[in-house]
């Protein structure tokens, strides 16, 4: 039987293996040791997989954890080798469950009781077609910047064939690797480099690299652009596009996020500073050192940014002008009738966890 003792003992192994530095994680679990991790009555009879289910999403609405049915189901569909359970047999969710499955959903479960991420109780998550490994406090990808990959993936496409350029790319804040891996898949003809401040964060983009076979086009360095910009400018360009999911909440704002943010992920991703644009703005200033003719950076930003950032780039980087802003995933935009010759242009969408914009901004070089 899965036991307290045991469960503690998980615990330690857990934060052996990927507890690193995050202090807000470490004090979350042992705070949830520390009340024992409460659970239901492990079952002294029989039970399928579907009941087991039904009990911890009861369980999780009880104790307040967000999206209890998901959350039990995501595991569960996980022990069973499934990504959903709607996709596992109807057969196989009505069968009686054996003792190790159970005991395992058990450890599972506690971990999200803990307001633990699914994500990282599973330790894995699929982002477009990709599954990617998953592990706190690397930053997790949201679905929303799949549309950003999207983005990217049909302008680099049309850009093939039209210029006598080897396309590469910058990612700025790889995390775990999502946005560059998905370009380097969708792209077979590019290549990337990829940095993050956080040495987790390197470490776990380079495991779902060579686990998708994708490391040979992709070049990695734990590299904070804050600290270390002319080092940026000399091992990472000349590219076609930098793009970034950079640290955009502003600081007053980041004790509001959910319990599976605030404890979990790495804050140093999340908080973008007074403004939340502080790494906004570097990655700006570099960009016109870094790009090639026709480069573009591409960045999600909060929602109160896009007005900031169009005045801030028109004082500070005369090389970008504003020109045009879409309003949702539709594709809609609203085109300026100037044509200038350095782009800015804004995209927006809603976001699952915190309200999202996604902004582009189109580079030329100006030849005197």
């Amino acid at each position: 039987m899965f036991t307290v003792t045991m469960w503690r003992r998980s615990l330690s192994a857990f934060f052996t293996r990927f507890g690193g530095k995050n202090v807000e994680t470490k004090a979350a679990w042992g705070s949830c040791a520390a009340r024992s991790c409460s659970s239901p009555a492990f079952p002294a009879s029989d039970i399928t997989a579907l009941e087991v289910v039904d009990l911890w999403k009861k369980y999780f609405q009880e104790k307040g954890v967000t999206e209890p049915d998901h959350s039990s189901q995501y595991i569960m569909a996980h022990l069973l080798g499934a990504k959903t359970i709607e996709s596992v047999e109807q057969e196989r969710l009505t069968e009686i469950l054996s003792q190790e499955k159970i005991e395992q959903m058990w450890r599972l479960c506690l971990r999200r009781l803990s307001r633990m991420p699914v994500q990282y109780v599973i330790e894995e998550w699929d982002f477009r077609d990709l599954t990617l490994k998953m592990r706190p406090p690397v930053f997790i990808p949201r679905p929303e910047t799949e549309e950003l990959v999207e983005l990217m993936l049909n302008d680099l496409q049309m850009k093939d064939g039209k210029e006598d350029v080897q396309r590469r790319c910058l990612e700025v804040g790889c995390g775990s690797g999502a946005i560059s891996l998905s370009l380097l898949h969708g792209l077979p003809q590019l290549k990337a480099f990829a940095l993050d401040q956080s040495q987790e964060a390197v470490d776990l983009t380079r495991e779902n690299a060579l686990r998708l076979g994708l490391q040979d086009r992709l070049q990695l360095y734990h590299m904070d652009i804050m600290k270390d910009a002319e080092t940026v400018l000399r091992l990472c360009g000349p590219v076609s596009a930098v793009v970034s999911n950079p640290p955009y909440l502003f600081s007053e704002d980041m004790d509001s996020l959910e319990p599976e943010i605030l404890r979990f992920e790495d804050h140093a991703a999340l908080d973008g500073g007074k403004d939340g644009l502080e790494v906004i703005k570097q990655v700006l200033i570099l960009a016109p050192q870094i790009l090639l003719n026709h480069g573009r950076v591409y960045l999600e930003v909060d929602p109160r940014h896009p007005p900031l950032i169009r005045r801030w780039v028109e004082a500070n980087v005369e090389e970008l002008h504003y020109v045009e802003t879409k309003h949702d995933i539709s594709g809609r935009f609203v085109q300026k009738t100037s044509q200038p010759r350095y782009h800015l242009g804004i995209i927006t969408h809603p976001y699952s966890l915190v309200n999202l914009e996604i902004v582009f901004l189109f580079y030329i070089h100006c030849f005197i």
